[in-house]
């Protein structure tokens, strides 16, 4: 029988990357605008074809 090698990130690094961002938010290092900021250049990145429509995808408040 092959092994199975399963490459990718899994639930405990999903649960980890959760659990540090929220430790940065708590202690100041992430804030509201950079999460927008953030969440900005995420759907533009995955999303870059609207932008060629045309589409704003800057988050505001």
């Amino acid at each position: 029988m092959a092994a199975r090698h399963r490459s990718g990130f899994g639930i405990v690094g999903l649960i980890y990357v959760v659990i540090g961002v929220f430790i940065a938010w708590d202690h100041g290092y992430i804030d509201a605008e950079l999460a927008r900021r953030i969440a900005s250049a995420l759907l533009a990145i995955f999303l870059w074809f609207l932008i060629l429509l045309g589409v704003d995808l800057h988050i505001s408040t």
